[in-house]
């Protein structure tokens, strides 16, 4: 952990991302392909890292339950606190499925309900876990798409997937004994079920993807909160005149 990010990133470096420790899973690999596109990162599950974060990543693999445990309380609320700030968020596997309302893994468990859906079983009659490349259709028009081409292939290890996700939310999807979302969007929150950094070129091109957005949305937020030079102008000269007046 390298300290609060607020969007901008230190001198030789293009970008900055927190990646939320949720506790599962090596995430050395995600780092790696992060650092490779030229990003400052952070790992980190401390809420006040967190809270001041704007390119927020959260990966996961193995099983739904213990990853929401960790996250409940501050680091949750810190995630919202950065989300309502104009953070964006990136879900990764098993950190995808949490964006969703609830999982029916082990039982039922709420989610982080920022995304609209349910996590369920994959079928039966296909081999499971889904493990391996699988191609992912229908892709939306969405800046972290970019350059994406149809039927693009990325590395998936899951038995559960999103279900009942509104179509304007799906940014593309697979089939594996079912079609699934593999791709949803919703504001600033974006996830993937398949892993882009075990994706190649494609999944790096959708990581470097998705580190533009959140800078560009950094960006314009920065543009939308200055003070325009002329009304600034104006108003000093305005103070200006009073004080003169009063004089």
């Amino acid at each position: 952990m390298t300290g609060a990010m607020t969007g901008t990133a230190t001198p030789g470096t293009r970008y900055r991302a927190t990646v939320i420790d949720a506790g599962v899973g090596n995430i050395g690999n995600l780092v790696r392909a992060l650092r490779r596109l030229d990003a400052e990162v952070d790992v980190t599950c401390d809420p006040a890292v967190i809270r001041d974060a704007r390119c927020l990543v959260l990966p996961g693999v193995g099983a739904f339950r213990p990853p929401r445990e960790r996250l409940r309380g501050a680091p949750e609320e810190a995630i919202r606190t950065a989300l309502q700030g104009g953070a964006c968020l990136l879900g990764i596997c098993i950190g995808y499925q949490l964006l969703f309302d609830s999982s029916e893994e082990f039982g039922m468990t709420d989610g982080l309900g920022l995304l609209t859906g349910r996590v369920t079983g994959l079928p039966g009659g296909v081999p499971l876990p889904h493990i391996g490349w699988n191609r992912v259709f229908g892709a939306a028009d969405h800046p972290l798409l970019a350059g994406a081409a149809e039927n693009e292939h990325y590395y998936f290890v899951h038995s559960f997937a999103p279900e009942g996700v509104p179509e304007e939310s799906v940014l593309g999807r697979c089939r594996h004994g079912r079609s699934f979302p593999a791709i949803t969007g919703r504001g600033r929150v974006v996830g993937t079920q398949f892993h882009p950094e075990k994706s190649g070129a494609a999944g790096l091109r959708l990581l470097g993807n998705y580190l533009a957005w959140a800078q560009l949305m950094v960006e314009r937020d920065n543009e939308c909160q200055a003070p325009d030079v002329d009304d600034a102008a104006g108003a000093t000269g305005g103070a200006d005149g009073a004080t003169a007046a009063g004089d």
